[in-house]
């Protein structure tokens, strides 16, 4: 591409030309200055089930306008009451009550900044009111602005799942135990902060705390019926989405009666589709940005040239936490997941990461980039909606920066704390599938399946009476199937015809015409 073609995308985006505007020109430009390459192809996958017909992009409109309507309603009133009366009693009670309310509702608004005008714009207020330090103050509702990212039904980590191509079931639950981790780290500073400078606290009385959750019960239950519906089989994740807008429409219009239907609904729609239509506009030119970098092989020589000083998995994390931050302050969450991670998906597997672990490790980063200085998207929120210097939030942000800094590390070098409960439910597919089945969606054979439940597949299950197919045979030293052992010494048995179309391992080649396995005699 030429350098004027250069300078005048710079220039137009620093003049605040859209993003999805720029990511268009630049890969039109690129895919033009590539030799024999055409950008159809690039087009073809936009409009194919690579992104326009996949189904889990339904999910995002869905949870984004769940997510609007709960910001229109009362329900962050009821939440901060609710998280007040319970509590409030421990030291540095209105700061935890900040961390909980803004952790619950960045999980259905995506971390765009509405958690900071909808709970930041309450509680802030409160904070001061309650002799908190201003720029701690600035700092805990500048930094609840992104804290629930990592929490189901974050809509950041539905478009990190689509891109990644990985199951975004598993990566919820891969998120629960960093997130957990976050909002711990940031509650124990919380907490000393009150220690310290003597903040009042509000005496827990069960019959406030009893009617309070009452008031909230069905914000409350939401959480629970979306993560039971989805891990207990009942509810695929674009059914879930479709289940959390239904639900949040019918208590907050028929039920709470907080929004009106003809007179907020319809401006709430215009509101959330406008950000959806934002995001998929963003995501439909980034992919074609994206595919200039793969078809000029640019991970391949970003591999390449990191692999003369980067030679550990250990290095590549430290390297990629420190890029990742970078990437965080410059650009938005949507458009760094589309354009970085095809970029770092192929090289953290040739280092051996594992890709939920890498998922988790990518929204942290970018959950810190959110609010590090000097372009961090919270700042500006944050100063616009309290009227607050920019440079002021810069110094009230930096302990939390640190704090989350802190949990980051622990996250990214213990990764069992991300594949820990994605692995607890791999063994059983069904749950994480369509109800019912027990096979994968390419039809290839799923080990998975036949291990479902507590009992492991039993392969003497296969030996007839006579104990003709001796599967002691199969198994080499390690334990593991070892197919050289079905063949003769003059080759009678064709491997061929055991495996499909795809090379997998075809078990109806082992079945009879009443489904009993057949022994190797017996073998066409």
């Amino acid at each position: 591409m030429d350098t004027m073609w250069i300078i005048l995308l710079v220039a137009l985006a620093l003049l605040g030309a859209p993003l999805f505007a720029i990511f268009g020109a630049a890969a039109m430009l690129l895919f033009g200055a590539l030799p024999d390459t055409s950008i159809t192809g690039t087009a073809n996958d936009v409009f194919s089930e690579k992104f326009a017909d996949s189904p889990l992009l339904v999910t995002i409109p869905l949870f984004t306008f769940a997510g609007y309507v709960l910001a229109e309603s009362g329900t962050p009133h009821r939440l901060v009451k609710l998280s007040r009366a319970w509590l409030g009693w421990m030291p540095g009670g209105l700061a935890m009550v900040c961390l909980v309310a803004s952790a619950f509702f960045t999980t259905f608004t995506g971390g765009s900044g509405i958690t900071i005008v909808a709970i930041g714009g309450l509680l802030y207020p409160a904070l001061i009111q309650d002799k908190y330090d201003e720029n701690f103050s600035l700092g805990l509702v500048t930094t609840g602005g992104s804290l629930g990212l990592l929490f189901p039904p974050s809509v950041p980590m539905i478009i990190y799942g689509v891109v990644a191509g990985i199951m975004i079931e598993k990566l919820f639950l891969a998120g629960l135990i960093p997130g957990i981790i976050t909002v711990a780290a940031l509650a124990i500073y919380s907490s000393a902060a009150g220690i310290k400078h003597k903040m009042p606290r509000t005496a827990f009385e069960k019959t406030e705390a009893i009617k309070t959750l009452w008031e909230a019960k069905w914000e409350a239950l939401l959480p629970v019926a979306l993560l039971g519906g989805m891990y207990s089989g009942l509810l695929r994740i674009h059914e879930a989405a479709a289940f959390t807008a239904i639900y949040t429409l019918v208590i907050e219009v028929w039920i709470y009666k907080d929004v009106s239907f003809r007179g907020d609904l319809p401006r709430i729609i215009r509101e959330s589709m406008t950000l959806v239509g934002a995001i998929l506009a963003i995501l439909a030119t980034a992919i074609g940005f994206t595919a200039f970098l793969i078809q000029a092989r640019v991970p391949m020589l970003i591999l390449e040239a990191m692999e003369g000083f980067i030679t550990s998995q250990i290095m590549f994390l430290i390297a990629l936490n420190v890029f990742l931050i970078g990437v965080g302050m410059l650009m938005d969450i949507f458009s760094a997941i589309v354009v970085v991670v095809p970029l770092i998906v192929p090289i953290a597997m040739k280092f051996g990461v594992d890709p939920y672990h890498l998922g988790i490790v990518f929204l942290l980063n970018l959950e810190i980039g959110y609010m590090t200085p000097p372009v961090g998207l919270n700042l500006f929120i944050s100063s616009f909606r309290f009227n607050k210097p920019i440079t002021q939030l810069y110094r009230s942000v930096l302990p939390f920066i640190g704090l989350l800094g802190l949990a980051l590390i622990i996250v990214t070098y213990i990764p069992a704390l991300s594949t820990w409960l994605p692995n607890m439910v791999e063994t059983n597919a069904v749950k994480l599938g369509d109800p019912g089945d027990s096979a994968q969606d390419d039809g290839a054979f799923d080990l998975d399946a036949l291990e479902a439940g507590d009992e492991a597949f039993d392969l003497d299950a296969l030996e007839g009476d006579d104990g003709d197919l001796d599967l002691d045979a199969l198994e080499g030293d390690d334990g593991d199937l070892d197919l050289d052992a079905l063949e003769g010494d003059d080759g009678d048995l064709d491997l061929d015809a055991l495996e499909g179309d795809d090379g997998d391992l075809d078990l109806d080649a082992l079945e009879g015409d009443e489904g009993e396995a057949r022994s190797p005699d017996s073998a066409p």
